[in-house]
C-alpha cells in the first residue's frame, strides 16, 4: 500500500501549488514553506516522545520491588547514608519507616524500593553503609512467599485460616508441610493439598523424634518460618534456641490466669469481660516470648462457654494470621524482649 502526503499553498487565481509530496517509500520535492517544516518537526517530535515513553515504560516494568531492613546502634546520618546508597544504585524509595529505641539506643528501619539493578548490585551499594554503622541488614523481594512449616495438634481453626489465606493469595507464605502429633488435621491438609506428617508424642523418646523431624524438615525444605498453630506441646529449650526469631506461637489471652485444660470454662466461671489472643515469638520462657500482636473482644454474662470458645478461636485465628503476615512482609524487628512492628 502506498501512502501519499502532500503539502500545498494557495496559488494565483485560486489555484493550488504542490510544494511537497511524500510516499511510503520516498519523498520528493523540497519544502518551500516554514509551515511545512514545522509540520514535519512536530511529527518527528511526536514520534520521539512516543519512543521515549515506550522506553520509560519498559524500564519501569523491569524494576524489582525489594524490601530492606536495618538494625544498628542509633547515631546521626544513618537515613541519609542509606537512602543515598539506594539512589546511587538508581533505586526509587517508595516506602520508608524508622524508629529509634530510647530503651536500647538502637535504630530500626524498613525501606521498600523499586530497583532496576540486580540484588548483588544493590547490596554492593548498601553493604559499605551497613559496615560503617555496624548494622545488620536483610534484603528480599516484596511478596516472595516465605517457606513455612506449620505445627499443629487437633484444633483446626488456626491451621485452616493460614492455609485458606495462603491459597487465596492474601498471605505471602508457602506452607511446604503440616506436621502434627495427632492425625486429626490430615483431612484439612489434604483439602488444601499440603503434605501432612503425623508423629505421635506419648513420651520423651517420641517427643525427641518429633523435634528431630522438625529439624530435618527445616533443612530439607529450606524453612524460614515455623508456626505453632495451636500445637499443644511444650517445645524443648534446645529447639527453642535453634528457632529463635523464626518461630511464632499463638495462645488465648487468659494466660497466666487460666492455665491448663478448659480455659474458656474457667473464664466463664469467673465472669470474664473480654476474650482474646496473643501471638509471640517462641522462646525458652513458656508463652512469654516477644509479643507480635494481640487482639481482644468484649463478652458478657450472657455468653455460654461454647460461645466464648468460638469467639476466642476467631481472635486466635486472626491474630496468628496477622503476625505471620507481618513476618512474611519483613515488618517485625526484635528489640531485646520486645518487637518493633512497622505496620
Amino acid at each position: 500500500m502506498k501512502i501519499a502526503v502532500a503539502s500545498v499553498n494557495n496559488g494565483p487565481n485560486g489555484s493550488f501549488e504542490v510544494i511537497s509530496v511524500f510516499t511510503a517509500r520516498s519523498y520528493c520535492s523540497i519544502a518551500k514553506s516554514e509551515s511545512f517544516s514545522r509540520t514535519l518537526s512536530t511529527v518527528t517530535e511526536s514520534n520521539s516522545s512516543a519512543s521515549n515513553a515506550a522506553e520509560s515504560s519498559t524500564a519501569q516494568a523491569s524494576t524489582t520491588h525489594r524490601v530492606l531492613t536495618l538494625v544498628c546502634p542509633d547515631k546521626p546520618g544513618i537515613v541519609h547514608a542509606m537512602t543515598a546508597a539506594i539512589v546511587a544504585s538508581a533505586g526509587n524509595i517508595v516506602e520508608l519507616q524508622q524508629f529509634s529505641s530510647l530503651d536500647t539506643d538502637r535504630f530500626f528501619m524498613r525501606i521498600e524500593v523499586d530497583s532496576p539493578v540486580t540484588r548483588g548490585a544493590l547490596l554492593a551499594e548498601v553493604n559499605p553503609v551497613a559496615e560503617r554503622f555496624g548494622a545488620s541488614i536483610h534484603l528480599d523481594e516484596v511478596g516472595r512467599p516465605i517457606r513455612t512449616l506449620v505445627l499443629g495438634s487437633t484444633a483446626e481453626h488456626c491451621v485452616n485460616d493460614l492455609l485458606f489465606r495462603q491459597r487465596t493469595g492474601h498471605l505471602p507464605i508457602e506452607v511446604t508441610r503440616l506436621m502434627a502429633n495427632h492425625p486429626n488435621l490430615a483431612n484439612i491438609a489434604n483439602f488444601y493439598g499440603v503434605p501432612f506428617e503425623h508423629l505421635p508424642i506419648k513420651g520423651p523418646e517420641q517427643k525427641a523424634a518429633f523435634e528431630n523431624r522438625v529439624r530435618e524438615i527445616i533443612k530439607e525444605d529450606g524453612i524460614e518460618l515455623v508456626v505453632l498453630a495451636r500445637y499443644m506441646q511444650i517445645v524443648s529449650p534446645e529447639l527453642c534456641e535453634e528457632l529463635e526469631g523464626m518461630a511464632i506461637n499463638i495462645h488465648h489471652s487468659f494466660l497466666p490466669g487460666f492455665k491448663g485444660a478448659n480455659p474458656y470454662r474457667q473464664a466463664h466461671e469467673r465472669g470474664v469481660k473480654v476474650v482474646g489472643a496473643t501471638a509471640h515469638f517462641v522462646t525458652t520462657d513458656l508463652d512469654e516470648g516477644p509479643i507480635i500482636e494481640q487482639n481482644v473482644r468484649r463478652v458478657d454474662h450472657t455468653d455460654t462457654v461454647k460461645q466464648l470458645q468460638a469467639m476466642g478461636q476467631d481472635e486466635e485465628s486472626r491474630t496468628l494470621t496477622q503476625a505471620v503476615k507481618w513476618f512474611a512482609e519483613h515488618r517485625i524487628l526484635l528489640d531485646g524482649h520486645r518487637t518493633i512492628v512497622f505496620r
